[in-house]
């Protein structure tokens, strides 16, 4: 298993965001994290990335905690904040400089991701689906063993969405370790191994998309769990 999350909790003041959340993501696995607005998604995915700091449980990546693990995962957030101007190329190589023991090279990068004619254009001027491609571009600088996908394709169109699914099955077909959030059911049957469910910081169910749907529909079982 690539990530581990064991008990994993957190609280703001009298609020208990994320309550005793436990599962893990094997290399090669795509596992979607489900659950309503409020329901924990963004807090647990924070605390796998290092951005907040549990109060109880554990986050391992490859037997490492995330502050330790930094070279291992990458992360495509709900909102990428660049400047206005930077170009995907200025971008990449700016990323590059950090600590990473591998490195991808930019060129690699902005062909791989479909960039190649945007690579020197000011950022603003890309489409949403060029901008979510290159912070799927900027996540894979470090040749990541985990992938933290956060609502990913949120707001895309058609063609975009497409595309970023075939680069999430690229990555599992290269044996990396894929965390899916997502509100689309459609998105996770057609992407997820597994699918776990959260509800009021909890999980309340975990399995694949078949057996969570139980001979119906997916999207209605999963309404059923979130209540």
């Amino acid at each position: 298993m690539v990530l581990r999350v064991a008990g994993l909790a957190k609280r703001f003041g009298a609020v208990t965001a994320v309550d005793a959340v436990s599962f893990q993501v094997g290399a090669g696995e795509v596992l979607g994290l489900l659950g309503a607005n409020g329901a924990g998604k963004t807090t647990t995915v924070d605390c796998i990335l290092g951005l907040l700091t549990p109060d109880a449980g554990s986050v391992t990546i490859d037997g490492l905690a995330p502050r330790d693990a930094r070279a291992k995962f990458g992360a495509v957030l709900q909102a990428t904040g660049l400047p206005a101007k930077i170009t995907p190329r200025e971008a990449l190589n700016a990323f590059s400089h950090l600590s990473f023991p591998r490195k991808r090279e930019s060129n690699f990068l902005l062909e791989r991701f479909g960039l190649t004619e945007k690579a020197d254009a000011p950022y603003d001027t890309l489409s949403g689906g060029q901008q979510q491609r290159l912070a799927l571009a900027l996540a894979f600088i470090g040749d990541p063993q985990l992938l933290v996908l956060d609502e990913p394709t949120a707001g895309l169109d058609i063609q975009a969405r497409r595309s970023l699914h075939d680069d999430i099955r690229v990555a599992r077909a290269e044996g990396r370790a894929v965390l899916l959030t997502t509100h689309d059911m459609a998105e996770a049957q057609a992407l997820c191994d597994r699918i776990a469910v959260i509800a009021k910081g909890r999980i309340v169910a975990i399995g694949t998309p078949d057996a969570l749907a139980a001979g119906g529909a997916l999207e209605d079982s999963i309404a059923d769990l979130m209540r």
